[in-house]
């Protein structure tokens, strides 16, 4: 039997499909498939996450996942071990355990009646991940693979360490994951769900100390980091990313270096296209069924044809902490990515002047430790106010470096690199470079940027204090980006030695010294309107839920007038939902909080405060995990709580705390 590539078939979902691994665990997967797919077998499309199927990715599995079944592909949102539905325990993020079960479901699904035996696998940040590694262990029925927001490197480009300094991100998404791995199974789906959620919270680790006993590029890092040999990857890879995620260096970097890869940015945040901000969407569903057909049925949907990257030319636009759609323009490169594209060199100045020539000069750098409180978030996510702001609070506290007005738009594409020849004044620091869009009335828009631990300047695995005084040469590559800067406007690099609180501080405070530099300016020659065209955004149906309480995301600066001290609150409400098709009640709020004096980089301090609630049949369930951070000169401190409760009992708590030696950070 064949089928149109369009012709829609129906379906049937089964919301707990027991996986049982070749250790006995049993996995938990929400199963879609096609009624007929025993008689006309279909490839299988497979996401596997810790995120929670039942409470936590409904949202997207709703509009996603239905929407491939009934154009002929079975798909399994599979809850990793030890989280959601699933038993056992989880060890770490990209464990061989997990990596290896990921194998061992990929190898079943090509063995059901339903299955022709071809398999693809999808997912967005830890689903991106996970789908790139385990494309490396290259399972034999493994064809093709979309990652979204995921990176190739694990030390260079994830929630950790960027350029070797250390980002306050650790921290704050080893709370969330803290919190996360804690929350029950369905008391609906099994019998013995009070033993799991036990087990787990006994035994869940506190990730925040394990990533930070790793503050180089080590062989921790390098497993999963696909990097290390991209040959290992037989599956076709379609890449997926967004200019207001942290995560947009993956997708040119796939697109140069597999065979056969393409690759899409547009102008998001870390959300899939079809539903993500800012706009404009794009019918990703379309683009991903077109992936499918191709590699995983045989059809002839013309994929190889299509341009090796996609790219969102992003109109320059005034400065906010959140926009609802990017003015611009869709940009194609028939093969490759940016490094082919001419590269415009633009020298620094004493005078504070961006000029053609190279020039000797001596510009001091003293940034106060809270510098950066326009940086926004790390990872833009929760949709709340988290992009970074106006910039010339943080030009005020660095060295700038300005353009004359530009006598034409330049259309910045690809990854800036500056070379810089500094001293600094103390064995360890930092660096932050800022490429701004200067408007007309002087407001700032950040553009892209890149850091460095000085430290880290010649090799993040071997990391060599600075000798304090004598100059010495540094190389750092800003993110990809995809920008133009119009006419009449400027462009201003902008240099500091402190970035809070997007990075922890080095343990003193120091004074960068400048004698040379100059920035490398990809740019692409200006061109009109749409070079590609993609579908509206087509979806299945919305997950249907009840709300019991709205969500609500606050983002706030405070100073304290006698201390001195300024902080970063937030206070991320998620709200609380029914869900309308089998009745659980979940909710979560998370609050964090970074605090810094501007005169002393050892005042730095994170709290993050989730609490989390489950509800089902008169079964109330309530998780609270509260974690600390600060340091010394010579030693991070890490403190964390988990307390749990039962119908308003307190029945568990732990408690952790670590001290962990600085390794050149």
């Amino acid at each position: 039997m064949t089928h149109k590539i369009n012709a829609l078939r129906a379906i049937t979902e089964d919301p707990d499909h027991a996986i049982v691994l070749s250790d006995g665990t049993r996995l938990s997967a929400r199963l879609w498939r096609p009624a007929d797919a025993d008689a006309d077998p279909v490839p299988l499309i497979l996401e596997f996450l810790p995120y929670r199927k039942r409470d936590g990715t409904c949202a997207r599995d709703a509009l996603t996942h239905p929407y491939f079944a009934e154009r002929g592909y079975a798909c399994a949102r599979v809850d990793m071990r030890g989280n959601g539905d699933s038993e056992g325990l989880m060890e770490d993020e990209y464990s061989s355990q997990e990596l290896a079960d990921a194998v061992e479901v990929i190898n079943w699904a090509a063995s059901q009646p339903w299955c022709n035996g071809n398999v693809g696998m999808m997912g967005i940040s830890w689903g991106g991940f996970n789908a790139l590694q385990v494309a490396a262990l290259a399972p034999e029925p493994l064809k093709a693979i979309i990652t979204l927001c995921s990176t190739v490197d694990r030390f260079a480009d994830d929630i950790h360490y960027k350029g070797g300094c250390l980002l306050n991100e650790n921290f704050g998404w080893g709370a969330t994951m803290w919190s996360f791995t804690s929350h029950a199974p369905d008391p609906a789906l099994r019998e013995n769900w009070r033993e799991m959620w036990l087990e787990r919270l006994e035994n869940e680790p506190f990730l925040p100390s394990t990533w930070l006993r790793h503050q180089r590029r080590d062989e921790y890092w390098q497993h999963g980091s696909v990097c290390e040999d991209f040959s290992a990857i037989k599956a076709k890879v379609m890449a997926v990313g967004g200019w207001g995620d942290a995560y947009k260096n993956a997708v040119p970097q796939l697109v140069e270096a597999l065979d056969g890869a393409k690759g899409i940015v547009g102008p998001w945040v870390h959300k899939y296209p079809h539903f993500a901000a800012p706009e404009p969407r794009i019918g990703f569903l379309q683009e991903a069924v077109r992936w499918w057909d191709h590699w995983l049925k045989g059809l002839d949907t013309g994929v190889p044809d299509d341009p090796d990257y996609r790219a969102y030319l992003m109109d320059g636009v005034r400065p906010a902490a959140w926009y609802t759609e990017r003015p611009g323009r869709w940009i194609a490169e028939d093969t490759g990515a940016t490094t082919h594209l001419p590269v415009q060199t633009l020298h620094l100045s004493t005078d504070g002047t961006l000029s053609d020539a190279p020039q000797t000069m001596e510009t001091d750098i003293t940034s106060p430790a809270h510098c950066g409180a326009a940086s926004g978030e790390y990872c833009a996510i929760w949709l709340g106010p988290e992009m970074p702001g106006d910039q010339r609070g943080d030009d005020a506290f660095s060295g700038t470096f300005t353009s004359a007005p530009l006598t034409a738009d330049m259309d910045i594409v690809g990854a800036a690199r500056m070379t810089l020849t500094l001293a600094c004044d103390k064995p360890q620091g930092q660096i932050a470079v800022r490429l701004n869009h200067i408007h007309p009335d002087g407001a700032s828009t950040r553009i892209t940027y890149g850091v460095l631990n000085l430290t880290h300047r010649n090799s993040a695995a071997h990391p060599r204090a600075m000798t304090p005084g004598r100059p010495e040469e540094i190389t750092l590559d800003l993110d990809h980006i995809a920008y133009r800067v119009p006419a009449g406007h400027r462009i201003r690099v902008s240099i500091s030695n402190a970035y809070w609180p997007l990075l922890w501080p080095s343990p003193e405070a120091t004074q960068l010294t400048l004698t040379q530099g100059s920035i490398a300016l990809p740019q692409r020659p200006t061109q009109g309107g749409d070079e590609v065209a993609f579908l509206q955004p087509e979806a299945a149906a919305p997950w249907e839920t009840i709300e019991i309480r709205p969500e609500n995301h606050v983002r706030r600066q405070e100073v304290d007038m006698v201390t001195g001290v300024h902080s970063l609150v937030i206070e991320d409400d998620f709200g609380k939902l029914r869900d309308a098709d089998h009745g659980l009640i979940s909710g979560s709020i998370a609050r964090e909080r970074w605090d810094i004096h501007p005169d002393d980089p050892l005042s730095a301090r994170g709290e993050c405060d989730w609490e989390d609630e489950l509800e089902r049949d008169g079964i109330q369930l309530r998780t609270r995990a509260r974690c600390e951070m600060w340091s010394d000169a010579a030693t991070f401190y890490l403190s964390a709580k988990m307390e749990a409760w039962e119908n308003g009992k307190l029945i568990y708590t732990r408690e952790e705390s670590d001290a962990i030696p600085r390794d050149f950070l």
